[in-house]
């Protein structure tokens, strides 16, 4: 038994239509994927990878990319996925940390000294899907169980050096079909698929979800504009992040017929404002449905599929799924969905759980009267001004209800008088000309005197990682001697 290969890779054996569609019309019918799978499953092999080793990956998406994760299914190794913008100085760690048994890397990358340095065996695989690894005869799927290490997904790092989450087969397994049984995924589903596959919403809760409702997926390599629009009358739902809606929104070509074919447009990884949300709503006649998730527990929460999906909720907890706030506010999460701890960090992962097996999230969320969840901000984020607690998205949501404001950052910086001082950073709307002292003043009804910024300053363009959040600790350390002098 292997529950993952078992549950989404097996029956692609029997399936000769497309599984993929790439941009140029291409295809991957099931069948010939499943059969590559398994292929590069042997090559693994071949290469001493062994059940329970880890294969570290910074490609380019590809379909051969993605079979290289089903490979790794296959042969009972743990894959290990990496953001193809870290730095050589950056996968460094990752390796030092998981050793795995086998690198995947772009040529590109300039990752073969590092691998020679670290006596690492190493193969090539380009964004075109060529290079030195190239499938071997076919490997029987090695058995596994619903407890055995299937992914390391390694945290963003914003408090410290990244940490390895470890994904169980059973954590991903769980979630997928919860995730394919609530949003109404069948074999007739296309998914429209612009995310990166590093990460566990392009990877996880995109693919795997429409493997196991045996859908199928338009391939794009990244995210464009044109080429989404282009595509979307073939798809019947779309996962994306933030970025995605806003840039849509931006252009002309997002109307109602755009999307008349598309049943189901989802938002995650970074919080949707609400007027993302309703102006999506006012162009196409879809409202995006937002769910939580984070890498530790895959997804948590989602919005109904039928029913109201509320601007700024993340919506309920998932079948099998406990979720609760203790005292502070901190959500807590339960069930098969949260992962088996990090990677050679005994004392943090105990740290991190409650003694009776719930994950501290490091989110600050409250709850809708009819148990809806809302996230409020990050616990490490909270501002203690004066002995008093500001959370920053409530002064987010003021400020973005300004004219001619486009986005807001809300962060607490060292002050002498009052410990940490509220500060804002603004992105104007294009064209609009922004005074930072006129938009305090205009909040200022709206907030108590201490959630109200003590100064503001204008920015093109909030900092990002890849999956759209808000690095707020690069502001933290950008403006961290703004209050030094004042008195």
């Amino acid at each position: 038994m292997n529950p993952l290969w078992d549950r989404l890779f097996a029956p692609l054996a029997a399936r000769n239509d497309a599984l993929l569609t790439l941009p140029d019309g291409g295809m991957v019918t099931g069948a010939a994927f499943h059969a590559l799978a398994l292929g590069l499953a042997g090559r693994l092999a071949a290469e001493g990878v062994a059940p329970g080793d880890r294969v570290a990956a910074q490609v380019a998406k590809s379909p051969q990319a993605l079979a290289l994760y089903a490979a790794c299914i296959a042969a009972g190794a743990v894959f290990l996925p990496m953001n193809t913008a870290y730095t050589p100085s950056e996968v460094e760690h990752f390796l030092t940390d998981a050793t795995p048994k086998l690198l995947l890397h772009d040529p590109a990358a300039g990752l073969a000294g590092l691998a020679a340095r670290l006596g690492l065996r190493a193969l090539t695989l380009n964004a075109a899907g060529q290079g030195s690894l190239r499938p071997a005869a076919p490997l029987d799927p090695v058995a596994r169980a619903e407890g055995d290490l299937a992914a390391l997904l390694y945290t963003s790092g914003t408090t410290g050096k990244p940490k390895g989450a470890m994904l169980t087969q059973g954590n991903l397994l769980s979630n997928a079909l919860a995730l394919a049984g609530l949003w109404r995924f069948t074999d007739r589903d296309v998914l429209l698929h612009a995310l990166p596959i590093f990460h566990t919403h392009g990877l996880f809760v995109a693919v795997n979800t429409v493997l196991a409702a045996g859908g199928s997926l338009l391939w794009l390599p990244a995210f464009d504009a044109n080429e989404v629009l282009r595509l979307m009358p073939r798809a019947t739902a779309m996962m994306g992040v933030p970025t995605f809606y806003t840039r849509l929104l931006d252009h002309p070509g997002l109307t109602r017929a755009a999307t008349a074919h598309l049943r189901l447009f989802t938002s995650g990884s970074a919080p949707l404002l609400p007027e993302t949300h309703l102006s999506f709503t006012q162009r196409t006649g879809h409202a995006i449905l937002e769910r939580y998730g984070m890498t530790e527990t895959n997804m948590s929460t989602s919005n109904p599929h039928d029913g109201e999906r509320r601007p700024g909720a993340v919506g309920f907890a998932l079948p099998g799924v406990e979720i609760r706030l203790n005292a502070a506010g901190e959500v807590e999460v339960r069930g098969p969905n949260v992962f088996a701890g990090y990677w050679n960090l005994p004392e943090k992962t105990a740290a991190e759980f409650t003694a009776d097996g719930f994950f501290r999230t490091g989110d600050i969320g409250r709850l809708d009267p009819d148990g809806s969840l809302r996230i409020v901000g990050r616990a490490k984020d909270l501002i203690i001004t004066g002995g008093l607690n500001v959370y920053p998205v409530e002064v987010e949501e003021a400020l973005d209800a300004v004219p001619g404001v486009l986005e807001s950052a809300v962060i607490g910086l060292p002050h002498p008088d009052f410990g940490e001082g509220v500060f804002a950073l603004l992105v104007p709307r294009p064209g609009v000309t922004l005074d930072p002292a006129a938009v305090l003043a205009e909040v200022a009804p709206r907030l108590a005197r201490f959630k109200q910024p003590k100064a503001a300053v204008l920015v093109d363009a909030l900092p990002r990682n890849a999956m759209g959040k808000v690095q707020k600790a690069d502001l933290r350390r950008a403006y961290a001697d703004r209050f030094a002098a004042r008195r």
